[in-house]
């Protein structure tokens, strides 16, 4: 297995799947310490999912209000909006995040919180 990496939007990802010759599809898990809160970002052109394996937190998607997410719940990120997540517990928040096409880096965009 890949080792984890910090990401810039403020969690730490692990590579399960991300290759150039399989474009379709990639999948990492992510972990979010306890108290943090992501980066609002955007993926361009890519279709993100998350699927929570263990914690608790809030996902926030576009202008929504934030729903709160535990193990087994699914979150649907369309291509170019708004999201971050929060964890709200005492342990860490893991999730995969399976992207459609693959996460490539230039896809990733900081954006900014709403008025």
């Amino acid at each position: 297995m890949a080792d984890e990496y910090y990401f810039e939007e403020g969690c730490f990802i692990t590579e399960l799947h991300n290759r150039a010759d399989d474009p379709a599809v990639s999948v990492a898990r992510a972990r979010v310490p306890p108290g943090v809160t992501t980066r609002w970002h955007t993926l361009a052109g890519i279709t993100e999912r998350y699927v929570i394996e263990a914690g608790h937190g809030e996902a926030s998607v576009g202008d929504a209000p934030a729903r709160a997410v535990g193990i087994g719940d699914q979150v649907i990120i369309p291509p170019g909006e708004r999201q971050r997540i929060r964890n709200c517990g005492a342990s860490d928040l893991i999730f995969l995040a399976i992207c459609t096409p693959r996460f490539v880096p230039a896809a990733y965009a900081e954006t900014v919180e709403a008025g």
